[in-house]
């Protein structure tokens, strides 16, 4: 029987990036398709108090990026703003695998119990463990996030089915 390593566990990240980037593509070819301007799908929200379409792809590629440097006790990289089209949306995405894999399965393997706090807004620091933050925090909100832009595409017109979601195959 064999264990499931946190650096292994980890390359769930850059999955769910690349199964974002395939929904983007295919809001990209729609609203050319429709002749609707790419903003319209980039602010698009389903409330006026939630973020818009492009902040989902940031927070996505900042909560995937984030995590093997969290989880290895590096400080992580910073990202400014959120992607303002659809070129940019692609170039955080591939930012954040890119510096993702900068972390090691050297420097992750064994930290699943390595205790760390990290600053929530004015929540204040909330604390976890290695696990805990892969499987507890960020997991859930990247999939959160990513179901919003889906979502957020579906309501505007984007034709996207279940497998889309899992970026266009298992």
């Amino acid at each position: 029987m064999s264990t499931l390593s946190m650096s292994n566990a980890v390359q769930a990240l850059p999955r769910l990036l690349d199964n974002l980037a395939h929904l983007l593509r295919k809001a990209e070819a729609n609203a050319a398709e429709r002749g609707i301007e790419a903003e319209v799908f980039l602010n698009a929200r389903l409330a006026p108090d939630m973020w818009p379409l492009a902040k989902q792809v940031q927070t996505c590629a900042e909560l995937a990026k984030n995590a093997p440097f969290r989880i290895a006790g590096i400080e992580p990289p910073s990202y400014e703003g959120a992607p303002t089209n659809f070129e940019e949306c692609f170039e955080v995405l591939e930012t954040a695998k890119a510096d993702m894999a900068k972390v090691t399965a050297a420097d992750l393997d064994g930290k699943e119990s390595r205790e760390f706090s990290v600053k929530m807004g004015p929540r204040g620091e909330m604390d976890f463990t290695g696990i805990s933050y892969l499987s507890g925090f960020t997991l859930p909100n990247i999939h959160f996030h990513v179901t919003t832009v889906y979502n957020l595409l579906r309501h505007n017109g984007v034709p996207l089915g279940k497998i889309d979601y899992f970026g266009g195959g298992l």
